[in-house]
């Protein structure tokens, strides 16, 4: 995984003030040039390594961990999900699809939803979508706020500027309580997009897959990016940086997450809690015990 380690600056924001899409590349590999059974057996490796850490996590129970997953349609949040997290404990991790919001979800603030489902302290807590949500489909489709019975004189167009600082200081404060965020943007270019929706559609185990909105989006695609850029921008922080990470070849996608989760966990100094010396003898009493049952 060193090697790639050393790459992650290339996709790690935590000062936004200079941030561009336009300057990150999808098809990006970073020089990269392996064949999948390398990408596996780095995988198989980084695997290894969360495997250990999330077991140190759970013991300890100091910190929690946040992974935000956002993505147009597509571009592989599931797919890295199950490749990246596939040997990790599901007693320690839980992820959280958001989906279009309910009523009773509408009827609170925008960031509700999403708070009812942090993890625990000594858990990962995984978001397939989340409260970015709010500054991206909602931004491109304006019209959704109605449905949020806003006051009106709240709904101006500082609106976006406004929830973005709330979503800032929202993160600042779960990271001053002892939650590790790490947002990932999976970014996808139109073109692969395009060729995974035709495959959707021409292989019929995948037929499963298709939604005839994310066709719809696709019209929006400008106004997406637009506002990807902007939400990076007015984010991201040391304390909850996001990683641009090239999506449009699958394999290096998921080495690059991985990496990226395995270098943030590292420096929560995470280790299996000590005994004290009272309870080593007890320990050691009670083993006597045992041995002489």
């Amino acid at each position: 995984m060193s090697d790639i380690d050393a790459l992650l600056a290339s996709y790690r924001i935590t000062d936004g003030s200079k941030f561009r899409l336009s300057k990150h590349e999808p098809r990006d590999t970073n020089g990269f040039d392996i064949d999948k059974a390398a990408a596996k057996a780095m995988l198989e490796e980084g695997i290894s390594h969360m495997r250990d850490m999330q077991e140190k996590l759970f013991a300890q129970r100091e910190w929690a961990v946040l992974l935000i997953f956002q993505a147009m349609d597509a571009a592989g949040k599931d797919g890295v999900i199950k490749h990246v997290m596939s040997g990790i404990n599901p007693q320690g991790c839980q992820v959280h699809p958001f989906k279009a919001p309910s009523e009773e979800e509408l009827a609170h603030d925008f960031l509700w939803r999403t708070s009812c489902r942090l993890p625990e302290r000594g858990r990962i807590g995984i978001f397939n979508r989340s409260y970015y949500e709010e500054v991206l489909v909602v931004r491109v489709h304006p019209e959704l706020l109605a449905r949020q019975r806003l006051p009106r004189r709240l709904v101006t167009d500082a609106i976006w500027d406004e929830r973005l600082k709330d979503i800032r200081r929202f993160e600042d404060y779960l990271s001053r309580n002892g939650t590790k965020i790490l947002k990932f943007f999976l970014n996808v270019s139109k073109e692969e997009q395009k060729r995974r929706l035709l495959d959707r559609i021409d292989d019929p185990s995948k037929n499963w897959k298709f939604d005839v909105k994310d066709v719809d989006e696709r019209q929006h695609w400008d106004a997406y990016m637009q506002a990807y850029e902007a939400a990076i921008r007015a984010t991201a922080t040391e304390e909850a940086p996001w990683y641009v990470v090239p999506a449009d070849n699958k394999w290096f996608t998921r080495v690059v997450v991985m990496a990226a989760i395995i270098g943030e966990m590292r420096k929560l100094d995470l280790a299996f809690p000590q005994v004290s010396d009272a309870m080593r003898a007890k320990l050691s009493d009670i083993r006597e015990d045992l041995e002489n049952d």
